[in-house]
């Protein structure tokens, strides 16, 4: 039974983590917000201005956009129930999000390079000026959002993200800064070209971890953080624990690892074998992260499943459940 202070400390940190989310939410849609307004402007002020590094920079910034709002979408997403067939819930969304976004960005990344080669081979006049105001607001506009994020983003993976993204934007805004001066005081065309290139470079390494991310958790592999040797033989290490089979290991979605098998033991009892069971889970949670675990438990003198009781020619099948509470199901 729990106590009234217990459930009054599991509401307390039950709002604290609600008004934290909240506060994640906020601090997203208001940067969402500041970029798309500013891509906007940047994109208008690129073709007036003939300038391809304002594009350029343009087209970084929207793939950012849509990152954070994938971010949001998938923040949304995350709060529905699994139901029905969507066993699983919807948080895979945010994985083909994040590949088609990657995708997104190498085929502006490609554009964008093809664009300033033929600039270098056939240089236009670009407005110096008009580059120069832009690419001022627009750093402006990134070091408004450094400030928002930073404080937030040391405990919040998905806030550091968006920290990195708006970082890449800063840089990009001041190499663009740069090649408008370059422009305006000494008209030198071809800096609008080479910052181009550079940003364009930028944008293609910021989407190849994307995709090759995206596609390791599509074709359900297991995370770079986990080991499986280590996990394999960490499970082999405890006693009770005979031998394991089908071993898997993959990512549902970012930060929501999975592992099941199958494992022959030799425990007597129903109780030794839901604290073996919790032994596990726990070990599994703390040493790997991974704290969504299905486990079944084999006899490994008969063959079958540990009995549930004596009186009964039965079997048992144990679980260990997502929130880390063993099941027990007959069978």
């Amino acid at each position: 039974m729990l106590s009234d202070k217990d459930c009054e400390c599991g509401c307390f940190e039950g709002f604290i983590k609600a008004a934290q989310s909240r506060q994640k939410t906020e601090l997203l849609w208001i940067t969402v917000a500041l970029l798309a307004v500013f891509f906007v402007a940047e994109w208008i002020v690129g073709l007036w201005s003939r300038s391809l590094s304002l594009q350029a920079d343009a087209g970084h910034i929207l793939s950012d956009v849509a990152a954070l709002g994938v971010s949001l979408f998938a923040t949304w997403l995350a709060r529905l129930p699994a139901s029905g067939k969507a066993t699983f819930g919807h948080s895979r969304v945010e994985i083909l999000a994040a590949l088609v976004n990657g995708l997104s960005l190498l085929a502006i990344a490609l554009f964008i390079t093809w664009e300033a080669i033929e600039r270098f081979q056939n240089p236009s006049n670009v407005l110096g000026l008009p580059m120069l105001a832009i690419a001022v607001l627009g750093l402006i506009v990134n070091l408004l959002n450094i400030t928002m994020l930073h404080p937030h983003s040391h405990s919040d993976l998905n806030l550091r993200g968006a920290l990195l993204h708006v970082i890449a934007d800063t840089a990009s805004s001041v190499g663009v800064i740069i090649a408008a001066l370059l422009v305006h005081l000494w008209s030198w065309f071809w800096a609008d070209a080479a910052i181009s290139l550079v940003v364009a470079g930028f944008t293609a390494l910021s989407a190849l971890p994307l995709v090759k991310d995206s596609l390791k958790i599509l074709l359900e592999y297991a995370p770079e953080s986990v080991n499986t040797h280590q996990v394999e033989t960490s499970i082999a290490s405890f006693p009770g624990v005979v031998e394991i089979e089908k071993l898997h290991i993959w990512t549902i979605s970012s930060n929501r690892v999975m592992l099941c098998a199958n494992l022959k033991v030799e425990c007597a009892t129903v109780e030794e074998g839901d604290k073996l069971l919790q032994r596990l889970q726990t070990h599994l949670q703390q040493s790997f992260g991974i704290s969504e675990t299905t486990l079944q438990l084999t006899s490994s003198k008969s063959g079958k499943a540990i009995p549930i009781h004596p009186l009964f020619n039965q079997d048992l099948v144990s679980m260990l459940s997502a929130q880390g509470n063993s099941n027990l199901q007959r069978i």
